[in-house]
């Protein structure tokens, strides 16, 4: 498996943006391993640099916090089933497919922990769309259709100590008590974390963040 820093992977990002016609770009890894900052600041840099790029978060497709728990499975949020898998995989062919449209993605709104539809625009003249979250390589229905929509996908890994305490972190800054936090990161997280996980030989090169 190939290994990039930083610095390699923005040139690598670069020639996808440059290449003449749209590409799709994923960035996955497990929970607080640093793959929306990483996929901001990427995006950030690249159109600061003069490229027309998206970012086009999974998260966007968490189903609403109301139906997750009418359905009874809001404590398990951020696992497979808690998306609208067909959904993304749906726009993601579309943003392939269609890049001729003016086109309209949802967004998660962390401080109401719901999507808002229809808030990120992908313009005609993008020619990178980067996306990140934490199935794009999971080898489930409809997951598996995505890895056929990517031109490349990286996989972020961070030291597993630091992504625990960030990811407790999260979870104090967003109301639950320590217990709660802790409980969380070693539980339903965990899970997911190694789930993850075991899709990572599937990325075309592992991207090393401090």
């Amino acid at each position: 498996m190939q290994r990039l820093d930083p610095a390699v992977a923005y040139e690598r990002a670069v020639g996808l943006a440059a290449r003449g016609r749209r590409a799709i770009l994923g960035i996955t890894g497990a929970p607080a391993a640093g793959k929306s900052t990483y996929a901001e600041q990427l995006t950030a840099k690249l159109v600061a640099d003069g490229h027309k790029v998206a970012l086009v978060p999974m998260d966007g497709y968490h189903l609403a916090q109301s139906v997750l728990e009418e359905l009874g499975i809001a404590d398990v949020k951020g696992a497979p089933h808690t998306f609208d898998g067909y959904g993304f995989v749906a726009m993601l062919s579309r943003l392939k497919q269609s890049a001729d449209e003016q086109i309209w993605a949802p967004r998660f709104d962390r401080g109401i922990e719901d999507s808002i539809a229809a808030s990120i625009g992908i313009a005609p003249d993008v020619t990178l769309v980067v996306t990140e979250g934490n199935y794009l390589l999971l080898d489930q229905m409809p997951w598996t259709t995505i890895r056929t929509l990517l031109d490349q996908c990286w996989y972020v890994e961070v030291p597993e100590q630091l992504r625990h305490d960030r990811l407790e972190a999260r979870h104090r800054q967003f109301g639950r008590s320590p217990e709660e936090a802790h409980a969380r990161t070693y539980g339903t997280d965990e899970h997911n974390a190694r789930l993850i996980a075991a899709t990572a030989s599937a990325a075309d090169a592992i991207v090393q963040l401090s």
